[in-house]
């Protein structure tokens, strides 16, 4: 099926590799929301994959719930196109900063990348961490200006500034000559000038891709070696593991073995399914052959990093090493009054089992056991992930008891480091101000200020990640909803020093049992409700936020005395303000550490970790005690 063109020498492992030409390999990489998975849709649709005539659904690589209900790409997908004889394999990649290990391990599968940058935002944070890898990886870059069409547009500036980030990222020279196309993904056009016609639609970022993306170097004789990139469980077919083939040549029902990074042999077996990316479909072929993005299934035991290769290999392919994690989560059985209600998935065998096989699939995350009964930390790139995986075990039946995020410290020559977070935001001038002050009280450090037109200041900090927990919800207060932040991982540095949590203290029920409006009524004027009259209700359970620094337990359920006179139709007068409600990232930041929240498939509620007042009162006076 491919032609080969020629014979090079690779030294690493002392054989000949055959270049194979109808073949290309492609990632699209970019900041969150600068249109990967929308340039994906039309680069299916000028290709003939998707008819024209087809109904698709919009962001159609975007195919779980929770990408579709928030709008972003949490899990890289493969899919395959063809054009003019040349079949391209795209990878669509997550764009938020949280799913950087998605990206990481996608690269170890493509020849090149597509970068796309916003016409009118430029570089930004997640722009900046994923070309890193892509650079250090050797991949060569086609630059596409994205959003070319924006009244605010400024597309030869971005062009600049691309090239300006390139060089502060040690890129070598083949890298810095890159081609830059300006392009509109909504609309499904590229050109190589801004001014020149668009009536070529994608074609000229097809020819580009060809031209410029080296064909894959592929060992076409040599014994089948692949490495699993990425994990998902079928229900007809088990485990189904994606990765590229980098020898040999891949039949259906073969025998193969697995090997862990050590060399260990974990399994024997065949590859009962062999499946080839076309279009949107997985099809299944006969055999695929070396330089080829393939999924194969029928091996239980292997998982991401491992080698499926044939028997008589001995030696596994080197697997990229992963960022560590920087946030941590302690996710326990839910103990409350109300628990078992809604989920049928509770105890923590079964929440053991769930999230041991989500460390699995997604190499970015840790789980490890903690000295609490029915209890395990759960470690990870940043709250936005964490609350992804929360997220989607809640509608899969699972009740889940949260702790407040934390940060994983190191320890480095006697030295305390902790994360430290580069933090861009894009706000009005007039709210500038109140944006420093309260960063600066979370121990940030600004490195750049400037504007960033029409009214707007560009403000870049340093920060620790444990000041950042909780603050987007602040900043959008602040700022009324106009400000942008983007934050990325920078790095670890000494300690800051202390950092004020939250301010209010929290209104908790002294009783259980259902909500009544007159007792909240009288409750409006002590802080902000979080219920509703007729919400169940239990003693401990966090109800509102008190006006004050300090927590106040109060009777939620007090109902109006009825006589003679007061009718109880006079309720119907009562008006309430609307209770805040939090999602469920919001919740997670809200919370202090001796407050945990409880999550339900159908509820979010906010509690005490411990119920009783009294038992409240003993860890309150012991904790003061091993402080003095």
């Amino acid at each position: 099926m491919y032609a080969v063109t020629a014979f090079e020498p690779d030294y690493h492992y002392g054989v000949y590799w055959r270049v194979t030409t109808a073949l290309r390999n492609i990632a699209i990489i970019a900041h969150v929301d600068h249109g990967k998975t929308t340039m994906v849709d039309q680069l299916l649709r000028h290709s003939g994959a998707v008819r024209s005539h087809q109904q698709v659904a919009e962001r159609v690589m975007d195919s779980g719930d929770l990408e579709r209900e928030r709008g972003i790409t949490i899990l890289a997908k493969c899919t395959s196109v063809e054009w003019q004889g040349t079949r391209i394999n795209i990878v669509d990649t997550p764009g938020h900063a949280d799913f950087g290990g998605e990206v990481e391990r996608i690269l170890s599968m493509v020849d090149g990348v597509l970068l796309l940058v916003d016409a009118s935002e430029g570089p930004m944070p997640q722009t900046k961490f994923v070309t890193m890898k892509a650079l250090a990886r050797g991949l060569r870059p086609i630059v596409v200006v994205n959003k070319a069409d924006k009244p605010d547009g400024r597309p030869f500036e971005v062009q600049d500034e691309v090239f300006d980030l390139f060089a502060a990222l040690d890129a070598d020279e083949e890298q810095l000559d890159f081609p830059t196309l300006f392009a509109s993904g909504k609309d499904g056009w590229a050109v190589t000038d801004p001014e020149a016609p668009r009536d070529r639609g994608l074609a000229p970022l097809f020819e580009a891709i060809i031209e410029r993306v080296p064909a894959p170097k592929a060992e076409l004789d040599g014994p089948f070696r692949m490495l699993a990139t990425t994990l998902e469980l079928d229900p007809y077919l088990g485990r189904v593991l994606t990765g590229r083939i980098h020898s040999g040549k891949a039949r259906h029902n073969m025998p193969v073995k697995v090997l862990s990074r050590s060399g260990e042999v974990l399994q024997e077996g065949r590859l009962t399914k062999l499946l080839a990316f076309r279009g949107l479909q997985r099809e299944p072929v006969q055999s695929a052959e070396a330089g080829d993005i393939v999924a194969v299934a029928g091996l239980d035991e292997a998982t991401v990093a491992h080698t499926i290769c044939a028997p008589e290999v001995g030696e596994p392919l080197p697997a990229q090493p992963i960022d560590p994690p920087t946030l941590a989560m302690t996710f326990s059985v839910n103990d409350s009054p109300l628990a078992g209600r809604e989920g049928d998935k509770v105890t923590s065998r079964m929440i053991r089992e769930r999230l041991l096989r989500e460390a699995e699939g997604n190499v970015a995350i840790q789980v490890t056991e903690t000295e609490e009964k029915d209890a395990f930390q759960v470690a990870g790139r940043g709250e936005l992930q964490l609350g992804v995986l929360i997220e989607t075990m809640r509608r899969e039946g699972y009740e889940l008891s949260i702790s407040r995020p934390r940060v994983l410290f190191k320890s480095e020559k006697g030295q305390r480091l902790e994360p430290i977070e580069e933090v861009q935001i894009d706000v009005d001038e007039d709210y500038s101000g109140v944006v420093v002050e309260k960063l600066s009280l979370r121990r940030a450090e600004m490195q750049e200020m400037r504007p960033s037109g029409a009214g707007k200041q560009r403000l870049v900090f340093h920060a620790p990640s444990r000041g950042l927990i909780g603050y987007h919800g602040e900043f959008l207060t602040d700022t009324r909803g106009t400000g942008i932040m983007h934050r990325l991982f920078y790095g670890y540095a000494p300690y800051k020093g202390p950092i004020q949590g939250r301010r209010n203290g929290v209104l908790i029920s002294n009783t259980g049992g259902t909500a009544t409006a007159y007792a909240l009524w009288n409750l409006e004027e002590r802080g902000v409700i979080f219920i509703a009259p007729g919400d169940e209700l239990y003693e401990g359970m966090i109800i509102g936020e008190n006006s004050r620094g300090n927590d106040l337990e109060v009777n939620p359920l007090r109902a109006k005395q009825l006589t003679n006179i007061r009718a109880s139709g006079k309720d119907e007068s009562i008006r309430l303000t609307p209770p805040r409600t939090f999602a469920l990232e919001q919740a997670l930041s809200y919370i202090e550490d001796d407050e945990l929240v409880e999550v339900t498939p159908k509820n979010l509620r906010l509690r005490k970790r411990l119920l009783d007042p009294h038992e409240r009162k003993k860890e309150q006076r012991r904790r003061e005690a091993e402080a003095s």
